[in-house]
């Protein structure tokens, strides 16, 4: 499928009220195993990037042609929509332009931009900082003009709540909705009655995230679709998976100095290439074996 059918499924797909399932990947694995559990569509999560890649917090460091790197491996492997975190757009407005640029020609289908100061810090961090909200509004306008495909969806995403408080960050959705964002993202909301009021008062699509650990309570995706959420995220779901099945196994490898005991916590080798879809390379070797 074509990257213009696949913006277009996903727009037809984000609707008020569908509560779709979106994991996040920091790379072509993790993407492989999100599209093979059935899941809809898919995030390049900018924390899980900074953390697999790089081996450091989620705090900016990560390049925009290193994302642009990450988008274009993952679309290689997977067929679902791609919506990929493009922090703050690395700068102000001509920086945004040509993230958009960059990550449009890699293959994503949405890209998501954050109203914080530059360098960005994860959003269940403290100490966080928001840019004026006339600045966003002029970065997400040159956002919309740098696509090529209008149907390459642009989210607004506000980290105000934890700066300005909770009305502060529904005004700025507001403004941002209008400046052209097709989808919008209140990040860090305190409580229940937060999270669920959002679609409500700020009418359109909604995507909220959920991080396990971090400040938002965790609710399920009935209640959460019920609200009027078109997109249900667990940006790092998968990598704080992997995480604690690292630690756990090499910590008793070491320790145990063999693998004896282990073996259900690991995927055996012929699974590990069905995943990573060997048989379709060994084929191709052998239609172009001379």
């Amino acid at each position: 499928m074509s990257e213009d059918n696949l913006n277009q499924r996903m727009r037809r797909m984000l609707k008020p009220g569908a509560g779709l399932m979106m994991a996040g990947a920091g790379n072509a694995l993790a993407a492989r195993f999100i599209e093979a559990a059935g899941f809809p569509l898919m995030m390049v999560s900018g924390a899980a990037v900074a953390n697999n890649y790089l081996g450091m917090p989620d705090i900016g460091l990560v390049s925009v042609t290193e994302l642009a790197d990450h988008v274009r491996a993952i679309r290689e492997v997977v067929n679902i929509p791609i919506l990929a975190d493009a922090d703050t757009g690395f700068g102000n407005a001509l920086n945004t332009r040509r993230t958009v640029q960059l990550l449009e020609r890699a293959g994503t289908n949405a890209i998501m931009l954050e109203d914080q100061t530059y360098p960005k810090r994860c959003g269940h961090f403290d100490g966080k900082d928001v840019i004026g909200k006339d600045e966003m509004v002029a970065k997400l306008k040159a956002a919309v003009d740098a696509r090529v495909d209008p149907d390459l969806m642009i989210l607004a995403r506000t980290d105000a709540r934890a700066v300005e408080g909770f009305e502060a960050a529904l005004d700025r959705a507001r403004a941002y909705q209008e400046a052209g964002a097709d989808f919008l993202f209140i990040e860090a909301p305190l409580n229940e009655q937060e999270l669920l009021s959002i679609p409500k008062a700020v009418p359109g699509i909604h995507l909220c995230n959920m991080v396990i650990g971090g400040k938002t309570p965790l609710l399920p995706r009935e209640q959460l679709a019920e609200a009027g959420y078109a997109c249900i995220c667990y940006a790092n779901a998968a990598l704080q998976a992997s995480m604690l099945a690292m630690q756990q196994v090499l910590g008793r490898l070491n320790e145990q100095g063999s693998i004896a005991g282990l073996e259900n916590q690991l995927m055996m080798f012929a699974d590990r290439q069905k995943v990573l879809d060997a048989a379709k390379y060994r084929e191709l070797e052998q239609r172009y074996k001379s």
